[in-house]
């Protein structure tokens, strides 16, 4: 299909520039997100020169509702206008995607026009993550095990390790246990789980099954689909993030008990204070 003229959507952060009292206070929200637990996803909108070009910035680990509720503002459209799009619409999604568009709507920042339409935005999304990620039936596979690197690690760092772990359970044939599987079932994002979570009827519960999920649970950016493709050599098969910063890897069960009840003392210390 055709695509509307954008441009080469960034995906790194535009050139620093003075920053206006809102921009001020999006930076410090920012370093909020980044220094408190779990995952805080932000949009962020800016204004070009003259007032007259905005753009919208699909942050990595978006899901693809969270996409649509984006676009669906950034183009002034009705609530629920981009995802009837992205059923609607043929989006050159790759024949592997089975028609989902998850893990397909690249991070990225887009320019907005007066004739953007959702479609035209979402089919961009998906032209340019075929452009970074390839098409060829591999690409899925990647793609699902990136989104559980980009949710689950705590840094950019740790995300080579985490896939490393992700890689070594299938291996053996070991159920994955991701919370970040069972938040996205839930349409949710907690790090809390509770035994009766992990019992949940869903394709997606990875406590209970064995294997992947049916799909990518948000989608990732380049550098978790790099450590995916690349993880670095080594035995782990459990990993916690007991606070920010402080990721444990371990082959050892016994050590990943210890790690875990840490990590629980901790959530309990950070509730006490809320």
């Amino acid at each position: 299909m055709e695509y509307e003229s954008y441009g080469s959507p960034e995906v790194m952060p535009p050139p620093k520039r003075r920053r206006s009292r809102r921009g001020r206070l999006f930076l410090l929200v920012c370093v909020l997100a980044v220094l408190g637990a779990g995952v805080v996803l932000l949009l962020l909108w800016k204004e070009e020169e003259g007032g007259q070009a905005k753009s919208l910035t699909v942050p990595e680990g978006w899901r693809s509702s969270q996409v649509y509720a984006a676009v669906d503002k950034a183009v002034g459209a009705e609530p629920g206008t981009a995802k009837k799009a992205a059923a609607s619409t043929d989006l050159a999604l790759p024949a592997a995607a089975g028609g989902n568009p998850e893990g397909y709507l690249f991070p990225a920042t887009y320019p907005v026009k007066d004739t953007t339409t959702a479609s035209s935005l979402l089919a961009y999304m998906v032209k340019t993550a075929n452009e970074r990620f390839g098409t060829g039936p591999e690409v899925r596979r990647d793609l699902v095990v990136a989104s559980i690197v980009q949710a689950e690690a705590d840094t950019p760092a740790d995300m080579g390790k985490v896939a490393r772990v992700i890689q070594n359970r299938l291996n053996r044939g070991m159920p994955l246990q991701m919370d970040s599987t069972l938040n996205y079932a839930m349409n949710r994002s907690t790090l809390d789980t509770t035994h009766e979570d992990t019992r949940i009827d869903s394709p997606y519960n990875t406590y209970e099954r064995k294997g992947l999920p049916p799909t990518p649970i948000g989608n990732p950016g380049l550098e978790a689909l790099r450590a995916t493709r690349t993880p670095p050599p080594g035995n782990w098969l459990y990993f916690v993030t007991v606070k920010p910063g402080d990721t444990r890897f371990t082959d050892d069960y016994e050590v990943q008990k210890r790690n875990v009840a840490e990590f629980n003392e901790v959530r309990r210390g950070a509730k006490g204070e809320g």
